[in-house]
């Protein structure tokens, strides 16, 4: 693999922004070269986000050299665009630690460095914030630098959410000084879809109707090929409105643009014209290019997304051989089998096709899969409106972006009792993403919901089973977690099985201490079984398969038969062992005696390292189960935590 890093005299010299103000624009044009290269050069040693940081390289660089950052708060929306920015900002001698154990987060984090003033990671929340950074500077909030500018860059899938135009609605209410740039690149991780996407189309192109845009060069006859062929798109003012009004206008924001995000030159012109001028809510609109000056993300499909480590000529990502499929393939393949029986059910999936594995059943079922855009509210309620229509949908969400559809879940399902199923992916610890994207809550707070039915998959067998116990149940919500990464090579059943809804599996008999495991710890608890054989200790392991219902004569009869009983699972306190302890109470178990403790991911965010690393940091592996195991038998170890 080639790891030589490329010759960057002029970066070098760049260990702040500061650094940048008495450089000229001819300089700023040889730093974006630069910097495109140390980028590409440091993400093909860690793997991560490459294409969304080379698609904002001009702009990067020409945000930080006319405004004054960090006094100037500039907001990367999601922020897996921002490893210029952190290059720029003081850490590039840590830029090949990112997303690694003890490293640079993928993402901006406002512990890391006053030039992240917010934390991001899910989408759309940038021009909220900035708009709460505007109302504190403007009511005298206490910060040791102040507050000046209030930036927000959010790209054009980002803008298609909901909680984007809620906050572009007060802002253009309360009408404070606050720019936002759209970084429009046609492309978020999917290719954006709906409306929104529908509009921007139509906006590439047509005359100057700003004098401030005429004065900033945003005129669409000074943009280059292939830009100046988007102006055939003509950019037609939406039917209804005034003449010379936009969308963002009627929102109450100056527009302009659309600008070509690539021109450094048009780039700094613009933004000195808006900082000298803006007086309210501006946004500029600018068109970028995802995986810009590298081939190979330039021709990459999703543009170079997600890249693991790979060899900067070539753009070869070196990927580790697969021992088994990843249980995101196995949820889509077994979908896909039941689908193929069953025309009612449906996929539904929130801008993440791919992601989620259903981009496979939108290619055997177009009209029956629906990716809705960045929307997880809209997307429950979707599938509930369509449960309630008599279809079979599977809302496929990872269990991070879940938590943003809560209340719909509360509302439009559980207390319908719809049968929406729902299939969680990412569940658990996640590895290089880190906290931001942890799969830590579903348990709790899907199993306080009354009626609904809560699942984990023990390996890509049982994935498989759940996958046909939810096609199967008709009588209210349904859902099943499985996490990131491939199974662990079970042999595999050629169909899946309608698993009996509440009960268990006993997998291994034994005597003193009982093991029930919920999720995939299972082969970790397996693990721990055999290094207890060695000092002459046969727990009992078994799998709950259901957070709720609860298999409560197997609960029962595992406390009557031994002497300590302990669950173990990939969430939060509040989840399954809450559960089990809850009902163990109220039967009036402990009276008896019984030894309980819940093994539970701590009461803190875990920061980004291997999945192992960070379930070692949450004292969850083989060697923690066995510890907690002699612990309740009385027997004293040292253990060992990261």
């Amino acid at each position: 693999m080639t790891t030589d890093r490329p010759k960057t005299p002029l970066l070098d010299k760049i260990h702040s922004p500061k650094d940048m103000k008495g450089l000229g624009d001819r300089d700023l044009e040889r730093l974006t070269q630069e910097l495109r290269s140390e980028t590409i050069s440091a993400v093909s040693v860690t793997g991560g986000h490459l294409g969304a940081g080379l698609g904002v390289v001009e702009l990067t660089v020409a945000l930080h050299a006319v405004f004054d950052t960090p006094r100037d708060r500039l907001i990367w929306d999601v922020s897996h665009q921002c490893y210029p920015h952190k290059i720029l900002t003081g850490r590039r001698d840590r830029i090949r630690t990112l997303r690694m154990k003890d490293g640079l987060s993928g993402f901006t984090k406002r512990s890391e460095s006053p030039y992240d003033p917010f934390g991001a990671a899910h989408s759309s929340t940038s021009i909220s914030a900035a708009l709460g950074f505007a109302v504190a500077r403007d009511l005298g909030g206490k910060t040791d630098e102040g507050i000046g500018d209030c930036i927000a860059v959010i790209g054009d899938g980002a803008i298609s959410a909901g909680m984007a135009y809620e906050a572009m609605n007060n802002a253009g209410h309360l009408g404070k000084r606050l720019i936002v740039i759209l970084n429009d690149n046609e492309m978020s991780i999917a290719p954006p879809v709906g409306a929104m996407s529908s509009y921007l189309s139509r906006l590439y192109a047509g005359a100057p109707f700003q004098e401030l845009k005429a004065a900033a060069k945003g005129a669409v006859s000074l943009l280059p090929q292939p830009f100046q062929d988007g102006a055939k798109r003509a950019k037609e003012m939406l039917k209804g409105m005034t003449v010379g009004g936009t969308l963002f206008e009627e929102l109450g924001f100056s527009y302009l643009g659309p600008i070509d995000g690539h021109d450094l030159e048009q780039l700094l012109s613009v933004l000195r014209t808006v900082k000298a001028r803006a007086d309210g809510p501006i946004l500029i609109h600018a068109i970028t290019q995802k995986g810009k000056g590298y081939a190979p993300a330039e021709a990459a499909r999703d543009k170079g997304h997600g890249v693991s480590k790979f060899d900067v000529v070539t753009g070869e990502q070196k990927k580790s051989p697969s021992n088994a499929p990843s249980y995101t393939k196995v949820f889509a393949e077994s979908l896909l089998q039941e689908a193929a029986d069953d025309p009612r059910i449906t996929a539904v999936t929130a801008a993440m096709p791919d992601g989620t594995g259903l981009k496979l059943f939108h290619d055997r079922y177009p009209s029956r899969c629906f990716d809705v855009g960045i929307a997880e509210q809209h997307a429950v309620t979707f599938a509930a409106g369509q449960a309630a229509g008599g279809l079979k949908p599977f809302c496929a969400i990872y269990s991070t972006f879940l938590q943003r559809g809560y209340d719909q879940i509360v509302h439009d399902v559980a207390l319908q009792r719809l049968p929406v199923r729902f299939a969680i992916d990412r569940a658990g610890l996640v590895g290089a993403d880190g906290a931001t994207h942890a799969g830590a809550f579903d348990i709790g707070f899907l199993s306080n919901l009354p009626g609904m039915v809560v699942m984990a998959a023990a390996d890509e067998a049982e994935l498989k089973h759940m996958v046909a116990t939810a096609v199967a149940h008709e009588y209210g919500p349904i859902a099943f977690r499985f996490p990131r990464g491939e199974g662990v090579g079970c042999e595999m059943p050629e169909r899946g099985e309608v698993l009996p809804i509440g009960k268990g599996r006993i997998i291994a008999d034994g005597a003193g201490v009982a093991l029930l495991s919920f999720g995939t710890r299972l082969s970790e608890v397996q693990k721990a079984a055999e290094a207890l054989a060695t000092r002459g200790i046969k727990p009992t392991i078994a799998d709950a398969r259901f957070a709720k219902p609860l298999d409560t004569e197997m609960i029962l009869d595992l406390a009557a038969r031994h002497d300590a009983l302990i669950t173990i699972e990939e969430g939060a306190v509040g989840g399954f062992g809450s559960h089990v302890a809850h009902f163990l109470a109220e039967e009036g178990v402990f009276d008896t005696g019984l030894k309980y403790r819940s093994m539970v991911l701590p009461d803190i965010f875990i920061d980004q390292a291997n999945p192992a690393d960070m379930y070692a940091v949450a004292a969850m592996n083989a060697e923690h189960i066995e510890a907690k195991v002699l612990e309740v038998s009385g027997v004293e170890v040292l253990t060992k935590r990261a």
